[in-house]
């Protein structure tokens, strides 16, 4: 696996090494050892999955304190646009985004480190995606930020007409009106 390290510290873009022949392919979708080399230590306790059809958009959604999450992100079928929103406050890349295609065919895995607002958008005309997470669900600690929130500055590339989103995710705040990390 190759990790690359992305423009907001501690957020990695993972490549791994895809053998493919007449049968099909075969990779390594998660080696401890290799991740814990190259990330650090991070203790995964849950694998979660979703599908979603062709322009629908989750998030921008993180937990707040010791609630909060890191994930380890891929797509087994289809294409999203994944984005990651830095919220600690105390971070030179406070409120700044990384965004990757990741796709059945690409395999590419994102890292989110904890204290990062997380969401996707959906490109093919369905996508199973799938993630690790370190920590338990606690609707106590559920946040989010708005998809669209200007100061994100997100380049969602969509019309805002053919957005497929929950109600819930509507009525998220804008990122100053966040507690952030």
């Amino acid at each position: 696996m190759e990790f690359k390290e992305t423009s907001i510290k501690g957020v990695y873009v993972i490549e791994p090494r895809v053998f493919k022949d007449a049968r099909g392919y075969f990779f390594e979708a998660w080696k401890q050892e290799e991740f814990n080399a190259h990330v650090g230590q991070v203790d995964f306790i849950q694998d979660n999955e979703s599908m979603s059809s062709r322009g629908v958009l989750r998030g921008l959604h993180y937990q707040k304190g010791d609630c909060s999450q890191a994930k380890l992100v891929r797509v087994i079928k289809g294409q999203v646009l994944d984005v990651a929103v830095d919220l600690r406050r105390s971070s030179p890349t406070f409120g700044q985004h990384v965004m990757v295609e990741l796709s059945g065919d690409n395999k590419r895995q994102l890292f989110i480190p904890r204290g990062f607002a997380h969401g996707f958008l959906v490109l093919s005309d369905e996508a199973i995606f799938t993630y690790k997470v370190d920590n338990v669900y606690a609707p106590k600690a559920e946040a989010g930020i708005r998809w669209d929130d200007p100061a994100l500055g997100i380049d969602w590339p969509i019309d805002r007409s053919e957005v497929l989103t929950s109600d819930k995710d509507l009525k998220l705040p804008s990122l100053a009106e966040t507690e952030g990390f």
